[in-house]
């Protein structure tokens, strides 16, 4: 079995002239793993389950983008590598997905705090999500960011339950103005499991 990379090195990273060569394909190789990745709970929220290849290609997007050079390419590894797994935990980017600003706005300020009322179940056994705390997502006046990013941190038992076949795995939000629950298919069971192995 393969080894699972837990870190992009600098070494990883591709000249942007080479990464432009690849980066047709590489796009349409991501839409087949993040199909298994994604999660939509309730109307607006989707949660987007991020690994090493999902951060190989946001880094290289960046870098594409902006063409910032190497001093770029410090700061998206210092971004980005600590949202790839370590074996014991699942990590996502959860977002509040409406295209209408004003309704996005209003709904915004109604959902304070919601990135501390989420959580995973794994046959029943809870893990609730740890925001990252390099910024803070929810302002003084109670307005949440449209982004999160969240990890799930896991029990040697969790993960064992992760690796069964059909286990029942679910993921929840609690918040009082946002209570919606959804179920992980056994595709995305076995796509986040592959996060978890040494």
């Amino acid at each position: 079995m393969t080894q699972v990379k837990r870190e992009i090195t600098r070494a990883d990273i591709m000249p942007v002239a080479e990464y432009e060569k690849i980066r047709k394909a590489n796009k349409q190789k991501l839409i087949a793993i993040k199909k298994d990745r994604r999660i939509a709970v309730g109307p607006f929220a989707t949660f987007y389950f991020e690994s090493y290849e999902t951060m190989w290609a946001q880094i290289h997007e960046m870098l594409y983008i902006e063409r910032g050079g190497e001093e770029q390419i410090v700061d998206e590894l210092t971004a980005y590598n600590p949202l790839i797994p370590n074996g014991s935990e699942l990590v996502a980017t959860f977002m509040i997905e409406i295209d209408d600003p004003v309704r996005r706005d209003f709904t915004l300020r109604k959902l304070g705090g919601v990135e501390q009322t989420i959580y995973i179940s794994i046959n029943g056994d809870k893990s609730y999500a740890v925001p990252e705390t390099e910024v803070d997502r929810t302002t003084e006046d109670g307005k949440t960011s449209a982004i999160h990013f969240l990890h799930f941190p896991l029990s040697a038992s969790q993960k064992e339950q992760m690796a069964q076949e059909n286990a029942e795995l679910l993921i929840g939000i609690d918040h009082k103005e946002y209570g919606h629950i959804a179920k992980f298919n056994e595709e995305n069971r076995v796509a986040l499991a592959a996060d978890l192995s040494d």
